[in-house]
Order: C-alpha cells, then structure tokens, then sequence
C-alpha cells in the first residue's frame, strides 16, 4: 500500500512540476490572464496593460505561443499590427487563474489589515 501511495505522489509532483514549466516565471499568468478574461490584445496594448518590457512581452508571448495558449494574428494594416489571443487551450487554465486572483486578492487584504 505504502508504494502505490508514493507512486501516486510523485505523480502528483510531476503535475505539479509540468505545469510550472508552462506558466513559469512572473509575467506568463499575468499575460493568461488579460488574454483569457479580456480578449485579443494587440501587443502594444498588451505591454501597457501588463507592465511589462516590450523585449520581455516579445519573449513570453513566444514561449506561451509554443505552448499553444496563445494565437498570435500579423494584420495587415499600415503600420503592420500583431493581435494576440488566448487559444481554446488556454481556458483550461481559466479556473485556476481565476482562483488565483482570489487567493492573491484574500491574501492582500490579510496582510493589510495584519
């Protein structure tokens, strides 16, 4: 009993550990977020709305791309403007950003009036 209990843990890790992989570092939930409870940003909007540099913006996007959470669309307008979307895929993670809003936003308030 005692082995299935640590298999299914480690199992657990591991999950834990490919979903970090995903969203890691500290823009990529941040950028989910605004993609998949606001809409199609063009990347200018993207950057002023998140905080974020326009290089590291650049970088994310692309990785979160690769990732298949977000659809990168070229437009062709003049000047040329890209617009970036949250895929299907992405609202999988919608509950967990969602319920990582509350947690942040209860978390806040306990520290505050600690």
């Amino acid at each position: 009993m005692g082995d299935q209990s640590e298999i299914a843990c480690k199992n657990v890790h591991s999950a834990i550990q490919d979903t970090l992989y995903v969203v890691n570092g500290k823009w990529k939930l941040l950028i989910l977020s605004i993609l998949v409870n606001e809409g199609t940003k063009r990347f200018g909007q993207l950057a002023k709305e998140s905080g974020i540099s326009t290089r590291i913006l650049s970088q994310q996007l692309q990785e979160l791309e690769t990732n298949q959470l977000v659809g990168r669309k070229v437009c062709d307008t003049k000047p040329v403007t890209v617009e970036y979307s949250a895929t299907p895929y992405a609202a999988t993670l919608k509950e967990v950003i969602d319920a990582m809003i509350r947690w942040g936003q209860n978390h806040k308030r306990k520290i505050v009036t600690s």
